[in-house]
């Protein structure tokens, strides 16, 4: 078993981001602008948005935090969008997700300008990757296929199969492992709640990947020996024994799968330091005008 250690390649991408900022601004570029919005008080969502903004710090970027109470309005943070969208030195920007019940997620991500949507959320950036028009991947996909190519970890041919068809991670993953390059080049199967023989459907992937938001779900009656198990999940447990009061756990039990793996990544350590990796290039890549002019 070999460990695709988020924290090592993720460390390893900001680098060369770093590197590269520092190239662009010296040349006379903008210095690259990152925004966030922040509803409500949701502990991981907190974090996740402080970790973002401390990368930002780390590679050369600017960075804006914008927080609102949970009880703010539809139409208010619409505004807040907007102001984002006409703001010439934002480069690119996140609503970060979920959402209060009482605001359409839908309605804010479409009102996100598509050439600032460094989420890669925007029906326009989803439909110019389904067709494999450049546009800004969804991050989370993005940052699982850095690691396989960072890996050399063979993709053609294989069958992939996915557990979670969530517009953010299942749907855009099932897309990008099927396209007609590296990687790639896979016979993707895409699983859900509703899914019959979903331990055997899983048992035959050569890649699986988790993406449930239920803790420890997989364990090793539903992965094939020598598989590569990418776990996407992310989950506060409660656990009296650690200091915050709580533990992180993934969608595998790790312990369990991992001597059956060819290659698994780690919750945490894993796939949530790729996804900052995916948003920090999506912003670069917008400073540059590379996707959109």
């Amino acid at each position: 078993m070999q460990l695709l250690d988020g924290k090592a390649i993720s460390a390893e991408i900001k680098s060369e981001i770093k590197q590269d900022v520092a190239e662009w601004v010296k040349s006379g570029g903008k210095k690259p602008h990152l925004a966030a919005i922040l509803v409500g008080a949701d502990g991981a969502s907190q974090t996740y948005v402080a970790s973002k903004i401390r990368s930002c710090e780390e590679i050369g970027f600017t960075s804006t935090l914008l927080k609102f109470d949970a009880d703010i309005t539809e139409d208010e943070l619409l505004e807040a969008v907007n102001s984002l969208n006409n703001d010439e030195d934002v480069d690119g920007f996140i609503v970060q997700l979920p959402l209060p019940k009482h605001i359409s997620e839908n309605r804010i991500m479409e009102a996100v300008d598509y050439r600032k949507d460094v989420d890669g959320f925007h029906p326009i950036n989803v439909g110019r990757m389904c067709k494999g028009l450049p546009a800004y991947l969804s991050a989370t996909p993005f940052g699982i296929i850095e690691m396989l190519k960072r890996a050399s970890i063979e993709t053609a041919g294989k069958h992939c199969v996915v557990i979670g068809r969530s517009q953010i991670v299942g749907l855009p993953m099932s897309i990008l492992m099927q396209r007609n390059e590296y990687p790639g080049n896979c016979t993707v199967t895409i699983t859900h709640s509703r899914t019959k023989n979903l331990q055997e459907i899983c048992k035959s992937a050569d890649i699986l990947i988790v993406a449930l938001g239920r803790p420890e779900f997989v364990t090793p009656d539903y992965v094939k020996e020598g598989a590569v198990v990418i776990d996407v999940g992310i989950t506060r447990v409660e656990d009296s024994s650690k200091k915050s009061g709580f533990a992180i756990k993934g969608d595998v039990n790790f312990a369990q799968v991992a001597p059956v793996s060819s290659y698994i990544t780690p919750v945490p350590g894993g796939v949530g330091l790729m996804t900052i990796c995916g948003l920090l290039t999506n912003t670069l890549k917008a400073t540059k005008k590379e996707i959109y002019a």
